[in-house]
């Protein structure tokens, strides 16, 4: 009995040795460090995908842009042409592969995150879905990067007036003219390159999310103030390589699917109260807060009007309407 008792165990740990040593391995790329959120949502996705799938599947994920040099604007190019299996990245560094995109980060198109989950979780991305679907990219769900403050090593901002040659680090084009509107001078550099240039003054500032990169990639530990303006948001998507995607038969796409929707709700859920329990952590570490005031808000508002018309009329009128009827659905 003790015999057969061993070697049913072998045969029990064979199987599994076996099922281990055929997963296949998917490489998943993302933007930032592996204490973010986007870090959390990426393995949460391995974990349900091998799951739902016992164990055929195995995610990698490299944070920082390793895959791709670093280059985060690079990463959903790569995987449209299947050199990347996954990616999950944000809307504004796919802005110049799909100029669209902008769309979500526009200067001031949302308040809270009802209108927020009003445009990412229902109709209003399906155009955006099909364009990134003919750029060789599925998007199977989307998650949050947040809305961006402004954090900066100069002074308090409390006006259009204050950010007057400020050098900030900004992600992408959008934002370059967003900030020469309110007479910054923007400097567009990868994520990977700016903690060490704020650590050196390269830039004064730069503008993320609080829950989802300013706390976990520990900004505050470099810089002094920060401004909760909302002034502009980000999402992110998980995507995946179409030719990736028709190769797999109709069962696993609905793994992968649901693997997908669960990972980023689970994403969006720690990034929001990561977000709502900031502020006071932000303070706890001697971070200078300002929230400004409706008044404040409506001068910065008008100030990157400029920025919203230029930018509107590149992703399109009828796009910028289907968002906007979408955020006042859910006022």
């Amino acid at each position: 009995m003790t015999i057969t008792r061993i070697s049913f165990a072998a045969l029990a740990a064979s199987a599994i040795m076996a099922i281990s040593a055929q997963a296949e391995t998917l490489r998943l790329s993302h933007n930032v460090g592996d204490t973010t959120t986007w870090q959390q949502g990426a393995e949460k996705f391995g974990e349900l995908l091998s799951e739902k799938t016992e164990g055929a599947y195995d995610v990698r994920v490299f944070p920082n842009a390793q895959l791709s040099g670093g280059d985060q604007m690079k990463q959903a190019e790569m995987v449209g042409r299947g050199a990347l299996d996954l990616v999950v990245t944000s809307a504004i560094n796919v802005t110049p592969l799909v100029p669209e995109m902008a769309v979500f980060s526009l200067p001031y198109m949302y308040e809270n995150y009802a209108q927020v989950d009003a445009t990412t979780q229902g109709d209003a991305v399906k155009p955006l879905e099909a364009i990134l679907d003919e750029k060789g990219i599925k998007v199977l769900a989307w998650g949050e990067n947040g809305f961006r403050e402004l954090t900066n090593n100069k002074q308090a901002v409390k006006s259009p007036d204050d950010m007057k040659g400020l050098n900030v680090r900004v992600a992408g084009p959008m934002y370059i003219d967003v900030m020469n509107a309110l007479g910054a001078n923007p400097q567009q550099m990868q994520w990977s390159e700016t903690l060490t240039a704020l650590q050196q003054g390269v830039v004064d500032g730069q503008e993320n999310p609080i829950g989802a990169v300013i706390i976990p990639q520990q900004v505050y530990e470099m810089q002094k103030y920060i401004t909760t303006w909302h002034y502009s948001y980000d999402p992110l998507f998980l995507g995946i390589s179409k030719a990736k995607w028709e190769g797999l038969d109709a069962d696993t796409q609905a793994k992968f699917q649901e693997a997908a929707t669960e990972a980023m709700a689970f994403q969006r859920q720690i990034s929001r109260e990561g977000t709502d329990k900031g502020v006071a952590f932000l303070k706890e570490q001697g971070m200078e807060v300002h929230e400004p005031s409706p008044e404040e808000l409506a001068a910065f508002r008008e100030a990157t009007k400029p920025a919203f018309d230029t930018w509107a009329e590149k992703v399109g009128p009828d796009l910028v309407k289907s968002f906007q009827d979408a955020v006042a659905s859910a006022q």
